[in-house]
């Protein structure tokens, strides 16, 4: 049955995406909140069909940490779900991503809308630097900026290495991080076609002040808290060597 559901989450999807794709069209020449605008509805219309055909919800905790100011968001990885899940529920924000992904038809037109700091990995040294200059940029336009340290996706239960590319922003914007746990990828797996049914746990930690710090104990200590809290909420067990930090 999940995999009748799946089927017809995806199906919707790509018929979502396309349809919000064409009209992006009509809304490149607004000011930049009403594209935003646009495009988190296009968020905001896909968790909902996800809620309707695989019967997939989340619940929020730490609401009250969320600041009003702009921030960086260091956020765990394990699925396809928190990219639009961000969109949808965080203030104007820009994701630090592969520039790859701009060039995939119809999903990187409308991505392109949301102004992100696209980068190629292979540049090293430049792509830092791009990040730092273009993230402080956006930074102090009012725009959060969504990171994921891991690089890339993590199967549930398990961690990946934490880059120190967002909190290298975070340390010389001098603007504070916001850590994000959650258990998406329990149910809306990687490289999965089946989703499960069930309740996604996201929780906001503590606004982390970054004056003073290095970049390294930056990195350290949103690690620390996001993989503590991990095991908290995961509903799979984490290996005991990598609740280690």
């Amino acid at each position: 049955m999940m995999t009748v559901r799946s089927l017809l989450f995806n199906v919707g999807f790509i018929v979502i995406t396309i349809v919000w794709a064409l009209l992006c069209v009509f809304v490149v020449p607004l000011p930049y909140r009403w594209r935003y605008g646009f495009i988190s509805g296009w968020a905001i219309v896909n968790l909902w069909w996800l809620r309707i055909t695989c019967g997939i919800t989340h619940d929020v905790k730490g609401v009250e940490n969320i600041p009003d100011r702009a921030c960086v968001v260091l956020s765990k990885h394990q699925s396809t779900w928190e990219t639009l899940f961000f969109v949808a529920y965080l203030p104007p924000m820009a994701y630090i991503l592969k520039r790859e992904l701009l060039f995939v038809p119809f999903f990187g037109w409308g991505l392109a809308l949301t102004e992100p700091i696209a980068i190629d990995r292979r540049s090293g040294r430049k792509a830092v630097q791009s990040i730092i200059e273009t993230g402080t940029r956006l930074l102090r336009l009012g725009r959060w900026i969504v990171v994921f340290p891991e690089g890339t996706r993590i199967a549930a239960g398990h961690k990946g290495r934490y880059g120190v590319g967002g909190a290298v922003l975070a340390e010389r914007s001098g603007f504070p991080v916001l850590p994000v746990a959650h258990n998406g990828g329990e149910l809306w797996p990687r490289r999965s076609f089946v989703k499960k049914t069930g309740v996604i746990t996201v929780v906001f930690g503590e606004l982390m002040e970054t004056e003073g710090l290095s970049a390294e104990q930056v990195n350290r200590q949103s690690e620390r808290w996001i993989e503590s809290t991990m095991v908290q909420i995961s509903r799979v067990p984490y290996p005991a060597a990598e609740q280690k930090n």
